[in-house]
């Protein structure tokens, strides 16, 4: 299947009332479990690649992702996720992404809005669509942090303003929701009035950053294999629902990926310290994350959208 931007696999989703997953992927079995997951679920995707997996592996993820992604039978677009400069974004044009987010959203706003319309300008003359950020999450990966006294719930006011003056195709908002696992912090409170409010006001898809559950089973998992992930929490499940009948139409999942790959991996060194083989240690990793995109995909209701 031809690859899809991801304005026309979100604009699908605002119609149908559903929400679609974008999934970070970093190597060759998150990509294949994420693609095996969405043709199980008939589920349409965006293969999220973020600048930390670009400068981790270079060209080869996006080569397996694109390889993975062209034998679909599902819509798939590539997108970049997070991508700091204009340089970055025409670099992952160039090399085929159908998506791409700019974000400068730490910026002032009039420089979010000018570095936002040259990334426009140019990925809308090649047929490409273009995310754009209004709002600070807290972050709490190793990437990029940004402390909680410093994030910044978006306003419709500010959303509205922003959207019309940059063109992005799509706006992602910052409603209570934070990067990373939240370790001692507490579950997020996810602010849904301001979701509707903001959806009143911007026509354009919304979308959710910061959105994986963090299951406790999977945590508890990781932390019986040896890890130590205590007291981390995500977004409930409802807040998903809801937040999809507010207005969101893609839903950003990476953290949740990689608690699942973990748990596979340190139960199979575990009960099997006899292994070697990179293939049969990174079997149940790939596996285990299958299970969690799928679940997501139903929690989304992007199953059987394809």
């Amino acid at each position: 299947m031809t690859l899809k931007t991801g304005l026309e696999i979100l604009k699908a989703a605002q119609t149908g009332s559903y929400g679609v997953g974008a999934f970070n992927t970093d190597n060759l079995e998150t990509t294949q479990a994420i693609m095996e997951a969405a043709e199980e679920t008939r589920s349409p995707i965006l293969m999220a690649i973020t600048a930390g997996a670009l400068k981790y592996s270079g060209t080869r993820i996006v080569d397996i992702a694109m390889a993975e992604a062209k034998n679909a039978t599902v819509p798939v677009a590539i997108h970049l996720d997070h991508g700091d400069s204009f340089e970055s974004c025409m670099w992952c044009i160039r090399k085929g992404f159908t998506s791409v987010m700019i974000d400068k959203s730490h910026e002032d706003e009039a420089t979010n809005i000018r570095e936002t319309q040259r990334v426009v300008d140019a990925a809308h003359a090649v047929g490409v669509s273009v995310e754009a950020e209004i709002g600070r999450l807290v972050e709490l990966g190793a990437e990029v942090i940004i402390s909680e006294e410093n994030a910044t719930l978006t306003t419709a006011d500010e959303a509205e303003r922003f959207i019309s003056a940059c063109g992005a195709d799509t706006l992602a908002i910052a409603v209570g929701t934070a990067h990373g696992p939240n370790k001692g912090r507490g579950r997020p409170e996810i602010n849904h009035q301001r979701i509707a409010e903001i959806r009143a006001r911007v026509e354009q898809p919304l979308v959710m950053h910061g959105a994986s559950s963090i299951p406790q089973d999977v945590v508890a998992r990781v932390n019986q294999a040896g890890g130590v992930l205590k007291d981390a929490v995500g977004i409930h499940d409802d807040d998903i629902t809801q937040a999809i009948a507010s207005g969101m139409c893609k839903v950003n999942v990476g953290t949740d990926l990689r608690i699942a790959s973990t748990a596979g991996i340190r139960e199979l060194i575990r009960d099997k310290p006899d292994i070697i083989d990179m293939r049969k240690i990174l079997a149940p990793a790939r596996e285990e994350m299958k299970r969690v995109i799928v679940k997501k995909m139903n929690l989304l209701g992007s199953a059987g959208k394809a």
